[in-house]
């Protein structure tokens, strides 16, 4: 019989995770006191699973809500590497909604900032090396998103890699497209959540349009095969996220999630969780529950875990180095 390895010791990349819906619930609740914000008790007690869609969203209302201060949120993003090396992960690229908060909290770049140090702090503490992606909701104003590019601009030598749009696909990502070929001319990577919600038109759209790198989900390209040899052509990959299509509905559940017809289509296919703190599913618990409902052997997680590193924007140096960990997990044999 195959061994199986522990996925927990397995060398990953993280590329699909948002910040917001990565916060510890226990700190949420010290937050929200600490800044006046009542969290409902069925959270805090661990019965976080949410209802639907508008659950889903009041739930991450929430959480933006109790972010108020520098500490709170270099807080997180200190926990948030914590997390991730506990799980195996070697690096990470975060997404995070500054401009949002920013103007929120009437300050530009105190969140960014404050996340930035506690990055910084927590790959100091735990060896997990992060790197942040600005993200914009499609629903919010081409404003805004210059004032995200602004902030990606400014702190880019300071770990912030690119930009992109999230949220509701049913709205277009051609507003935007000034704002991406603008973050392309100064040199910053462009991912975009697209095609989970909606068909493959959206993918084209952030493709062709919004010139994206990586796709974020993306499982809906299977509806078009002509797309699906396009970026198979051209190596594009894809930022999978099996439980949380399940939690939210786009997947009745992992055994019939496309993930293997995805891989079968010779797509290149990476593993995330998206929120995991709002589906309890840590990325060493994603690589293994797709393990168990797929019945993959180690040596394809160690391909899950290959293509994450492949498909980041990390420096050459960290990829090798990534590489070398992740054959010595394989041939650990334990």
């Amino acid at each position: 019989m195959t061994p199986t390895r522990d996925v927990r010791l397995l060398p990953k990349a993280h590329l699909h995770v948002h910040l917001e819906s990565a916060v510890r619930w226990p700190t949420l609740g010290e937050t929200g006191t600490a800044n006046g914000v009542e969290i409902p008790a069925r959270l805090l007690d661990g019965g976080h699973a949410f209802t639907g869609f508008a659950d889903f969203f009041a739930q991450n209302a929430l959480v933006r809500s109790c972010l108020r201060r520098p500490e709170d949120f270099r807080r997180i993003a200190y926990e948030f590497c914590e997390d991730e090396a506990a799980n195996g992960t070697r690096y990470a690229e975060v997404s995070f909604t500054a401009a949002a908060h920013g103007e929120r909290l009437g300050d530009l770049d105190m969140p960014l900032v404050s996340v930035l140090e506690g990055l910084a702090a927590g790959r100091e503490a735990f060896g997990t090396e992060c790197r942040v992606l600005l993200d914009h909701s499609r629903r919010r104003s081409v404003e805004r998103a210059w004032r995200t590019l602004e902030l990606a601009e400014r702190y880019a030598r300071d770990g912030v890699v690119g930009i992109g749009v999230a949220g509701d696909e049913a709205h277009p990502v051609e507003p935007f497209a000034e704002v991406f070929a603008a973050a392309r001319k100064a040199g910053l990577h462009t991912v975009h959540h697209a095609g989970e919600a909606c068909g493959a038109d959206s993918i084209r759209a952030a493709l062709d349009i919004g010139g994206a790198e990586r796709i974020g989900h993306g499982i809906r390209i299977l509806d078009d095969d002509e797309l699906v040899a396009d970026v198979r052509e051209r190596r594009i990959p894809l930022e999978v996220c099996p439980s949380s299509n399940v939690a939210l509905g786009f997947a009745a559940s992992l055994r019939v999630h496309p993930l293997e017809r995805l891989r079968a289509a010779g797509l290149v296919v990476t593993l995330s969780t998206d929120i995991p703190s709002m589906i309890n599913v840590s990325l060493a618990r994603e690589y293994a529950l797709v393990r168990d409902a797929f019945g993959y052997d180690d040596a394809v997680l160690a391909d899950f875990a290959r293509a994450g590193v492949d498909a980041s924007f990390a420096p050459a140096g960290t990829k090798a180095r990534l590489h070398t960990e992740i054959d010595g997990w394989i041939a650990s044999g334990s």
